[in-house]
């Protein structure tokens, strides 16, 4: 398995980053990949992934809630690391739109968002794709550069089931699927049954946020994916291993790795 979207340069796992990691492998965790969020997270990133380089991998990009009125400047420096470092970086992300809390800087996260898009698209790397009450304005956009487009993940997808085949009529695309999966009350599982095919799925944990059940409560990682693997089990009828092995091959295919 493959933990396509965690936080592990995060303050939160600093005081037992290798103990992480070991609880991840043996649990039967081939690699974690790494989202920027900002400039601040280029050098953490690079810390992590320079202690397990087999095994951390890094993307780069501005999460849309770092989106200010700077937001040309932080790209522009971002852009130079991703020159210089062509064959560094194994996605675009975590880049998007959210205008949950706020639409303040909702212009700048278009723009942004769509120089982003663009990155992928001359670079040929996926995008790793965050997108909270905004998925009309996220489509518009990725409409214009659909023929272009080299794929990637719809990450921490929650959505219903005309929202799912929305985003999977991008050719390339994926969804993003953690602990949600797992809550009592979330409709993913029906949703998921109902219009989305096992392998347009990637497993992720978003760590260290939203542990899945019976978890929840508790710093994510990891090493709790056979839950969220457990679950989607249950929901297709399909082997834990099996599941696991397409939810793997699929992220290496998007991912290239």
């Amino acid at each position: 398995m493959i933990d396509t979207h965690i936080h592990i340069d995060g303050e939160e796992f600093a005081e037992d980053l290798a103990d992480v990691v070991s609880r991840a492998r043996e649990a039967g965790c081939e690699q974690m990949l790494v989202p920027g969020i900002n400039l601040n997270s280029v050098e953490s990133m690079d810390k992590v992934c320079a202690a397990f380089p087999d095994f951390i991998k890094p993307m780069i990009g501005l999460h849309p809630e770092d989106v200010d009125a700077g937001w040309q400047v932080v790209l522009a420096k971002m852009h130079d690391c991703l020159a210089a470092n062509p064959d560094k970086y194994v996605a675009i992300g975590e880049v998007g739109l959210d205008f949950y809390w706020s639409r303040e800087f909702e212009q700048e996260q278009l723009l942004a968002f769509e120089e982003q898009v663009r990155w992928s698209v001359e670079r040929g790397l996926p995008l790793t794709i965050h997108c909270r009450k905004a998925q009309n304005e996220m489509v518009r956009i990725l409409r214009k550069y659909q023929n272009r487009l080299p794929g990637g993940v719809f990450h921490c997808f929650t959505g219903n089931a005309h929202e799912a085949e929305e985003l999977l009529a991008f050719d390339g695309f994926v969804l993003g699927i953690g602990g949600v999966l797992t809550f009592k009350k979330s409709n993913l599982p029906q949703t998921l049954k109902e219009v989305v095919p096992i392998e347009r799925i990637v497993l992720e944990t978003d760590a260290p946020y939203m542990a899945p059940v019976p978890m929840r409560g508790k710093r994510n990682e990891s090493s709790y994916i056979p839950y969220i693997i457990e679950k989607l089990s249950e929901v297709y009828g399909i082997p834990a291993n099996e599941i696991d092995a397409i939810t793997t091959a699929t992220a290496k295919s998007v991912f290239g790795i």
